[in-house]
């Protein structure tokens, strides 16, 4: 991504970062915070659909036989390292 380009700027020069938009995202400033990014419409689409189709839930909400599944399960082998660090904890 290219850097962050004041609000100032993006206004004056819209169309170029328009045709920017359309290869990265850009993302655009106002008094030095980051206050939104200008993308294009296709992957703006894909974070929509990516929106709509992941699942989230509370864990409260989880029966104690997933909780203690989850608890009890271990990563591929390939992936020990990250077991070992949990461990640590």
């Amino acid at each position: 991504m290219a850097d962050t380009i004041p609000a100032s700027e993006f206004t004056r020069n819209f169309g170029r970062y328009r045709m920017l938009a359309q290869r990265e995202a850009v993302a655009v400033s106002s008094h030095g915070s980051i206050t939104g990014y200008f993308v294009s419409p296709e992957e703006y689409e894909e974070f929509r659909r990516f929106k709509r189709h992941r699942r989230s839930f509370a864990t409260a909400e989880l029966p104690d036989e997933r909780v203690q599944a989850i608890g009890s399960s271990r990563m591929d082998e390939r992936h020990a390292h990250l077991d070992a660090l949990l461990e640590r904890k």
